[in-house]
């Protein structure tokens, strides 16, 4: 005799079937956010020692030690190296992005935040009577140093190791 399932069945195997493994099972992706997250939580104490302050406006900012970009693409690149082979498409796409990404937080990001810097000494610089001396200033804090992408990018290496089945 043949069983008959409803449109209510499917729903239902459906959901209990996906939902307990859509995220948990998903080394890349939960690889990738906790690093970013740790790069960014760790930029609190780095600031602290570098500048004997705390600041916990670090947790939302770009810059700084370490680079929360270059943690974030580095463990999804390794943790789809590890779940899917470093022979996959999948793994060259992401080292390629991960590559791209640490270029650029540590070429054009970082000059853009020098450029910043001078612009901003610039306009401080300016009489009070000029139409630029009320400016909002510039964000200085955009790239990062060539040790900041490679502390980051090592961050990333480790998470992702760490949690590999």
């Amino acid at each position: 005799m043949d069983e008959v399932m409803t449109t209510a069945d499917v729903t239902a195997s459906t959901a209990s079937s996906l939902s307990p493994s859509i995220l948990p099972s998903n080394l890349p992706i939960l690889s990738a956010f906790l690093s970013f997250a740790l790069a960014q939580f760790l930029k609190i104490f780095t600031t602290w020692y570098k500048e004997k302050r705390w600041d916990s406006k670090r947790l939302l900012d770009s810059g700084g030690m370490p680079s929360s970009h270059s943690a974030t693409v580095s463990a999804l690149a390794v943790a789809i190296g590890f779940q899917e082979g470093t022979a996959s498409s999948v793994f060259a796409i992401a080292v390629i992005l991960a590559c791209i990404v640490m270029y650029d937080a540590s070429g054009v990001r970082l000059h853009a935040g020098r450029q910043a810097e001078l612009l901003n000494q610039i306009v401080c610089e300016l009489p009070s009577e000029h139409p630029l001396s009320n400016v909002r200033p510039l964000r200085d804090s955009l790239g990062h140093t060539p040790l900041q992408v490679v502390a980051g990018g090592l961050l990333g290496c480790l998470i992702a190791f760490l949690m590999r089945k």
